[in-house]
């Protein structure tokens, strides 16, 4: 060390100094620790509380958050120029979220309506862990107040380029927009239609963890996408029922007047019966009828005790072709009805009574609560 001409090295620390030192480290070292380890229990905790707040806004896999303000300016102050449907709840308005260029249908409910609080709730709860290609998709919900002060409720739907199968049963009934937008439904688009309506009634009668009553199927809640696909929508009357007994379960009451629609709700509903997936069934049935009779259930021909089901039931089979007329003059098969009553039905028109004898047996077939 002395060639290299450097200074000796001194320790002037004693050796409880140096040992004084390592405690010190070593405590700290343990309360870094300790509050990285608090901090993320805490963290954690807090975490599934706000998830735990937010499960009703957030419905699940929903991947925003809306509020009321979003939503106002996304439907152009809800104006009457977005707006889709209005029934007994609410309102559905046309919307494009500013952020994401999203087109979604926004539908907000009437607070003024006694129910609609618990409509909103019911569709939020059946629609929240239900997932299904023939089902309308839901992607966020907003609870909040609007500018006024007021409760304001809204769901947010992804938006279905082809309206409802109503628009497309009946253009007469609706805005002259969409009479003049208005496109022929084939008869194997019909089918294809009521296929995916009873596939969706199939997945929530069969393979819910809880199974869903619709409780109100009508073509007002048949959705058509780009492809004409159909979705089943509007879960504010839903009820789940027992796993075991079939019943509604015990957070929903059984007693709720408003059970479906006129011409659509099973007759026992009428009488006080439950709610139960026959109900759905026998809704599902007029559903058929009405697409390939293109009569409504509430036409005013309909009266004395005649209704659309058993109208339909007395043609069977003889009458198929009458009753269904005027789709089959949408088919391009104008001489049918003609050559029916000369008994001289060609290869195609024996086929079309064929399957349309089919179809409508299914929507006749007996859908009542079984005593």
């Amino acid at each position: 060390m002395a060639s290299l001409q450097l200074p000796l090295c001194k320790f002037n620390e004693s050796k409880g100094e140096g040992l004084s030192r390592r405690m010190e480290l070593m405590i700290s070292l343990v309360s870094g620790f300790t509050l990285l380890g608090l901090a993320v229990v805490l963290s954690v905790f807090l975490l599934g509380k706000k998830r735990k707040e937010t499960k009703l806004s957030a419905l699940g896999n929903s991947v925003f958050q809306v509020s009321y303000a979003t939503l106002l300016k996304a439907t152009d102050g809800f104006s009457s120029a977005n707006l889709i449907d209005v029934d007994a709840f609410g309102s559905v308005y046309k919307g494009i979220l500013s952020d994401d260029k999203v087109v979604v249908a926004v539908k907000v409910l009437n607070m003024l309506h006694r129910a609609a609080s618990k409509s909103f709730m019911a569709e939020c709860e059946a629609l929240r862990n239900i997932r299904h290609r023939n089902l309308v998709k839901i992607l966020t919900a907003c609870s909040s107040i609007d500018f006024n002060g007021n409760d304001f409720k809204a769901l947010v739907y992804e938006f279905m380029d082809n309206g409802s199968l109503e628009e497309w049963l009946h253009p007469s009934n609706g805005t002259e927009e969409v009479t003049e937008a208005h496109k022929v439904l084939s008869l194997k688009k019909r089918l294809d239609i009521a296929i995916d309506v009873a596939s969706a009634l199939e997945y929530l009668h069969n393979h819910c963890e809880t199974p869903i009553v619709h409780c109100d199927l009508k073509p007002s809640n048949v959705l058509l996408d780009n492809d004409l696909t159909g979705h089943v929508s509007d879960f504010g009357l839903a009820r789940f029922l027992g796993e075991t007994t079939g019943s509604v379960s015990g957070n929903q009451s059984s007693s709720i007047g408003i059970r479906g629609s006129v011409g659509y709700a099973a007759p026992e509903y009428g009488m006080g019966s439950e709610v139960s997936i026959y109900g759905d069934v026998y809704s599902f049935g007029i559903l058929l009828l009405e697409m390939f009779t293109e009569k409504e259930p509430t036409d005013h021909m309909f009266s004395d005790g005649l209704n659309l089901h058993n109208y339909v039931k007395t043609a069977l089979p003889e009458l198929v072709l009458e009753i269904s007329e005027s789709l089959i003059l949408q088919e391009g098969a104008t001489d049918v009805t003609q050559a029916y009553r000369h008994n001289r039905l060609s290869v195609t028109a024996q086929k079309m009574e064929e399957c349309l004898t089919l179809i409508l047996g299914i929507g006749i077939a007996d859908g009542s609560v079984p005593p």
